[in-house]
């Protein structure tokens, strides 16, 4: 929010757990910033798994800081 808010794009990674408390948790603030949601759970996953994982969502996630701010608030 405070990045958003000086006009730096941001956002956040997740796993699709969390999809529903992020939107709840933006609704509550007011805001909603760019995701990106991966696969869960995260925890047991090993080294490789993880690094699969990342690159799967990797341009996504670029995006996430190269794009405009969101101005959907």
């Amino acid at each position: 929010m405070d990045l958003e808010s000086r006009g730096l794009p941001s956002g956040f990674v997740a796993s699709e757990e969390f999809i529903e408390a992020a939107a709840a948790q933006g609704r509550s603030l007011g805001i909603h910033p760019k995701s990106v949601f991966v696969a869960h759970p995260i925890q047991d996953r090993t080294d490789a798994e993880m690094a699969a994982l990342a690159r799967g969502v990797i341009d996504a996630v670029i995006a996430l800081i190269c794009d405009q701010p969101n101005t959907d608030k």
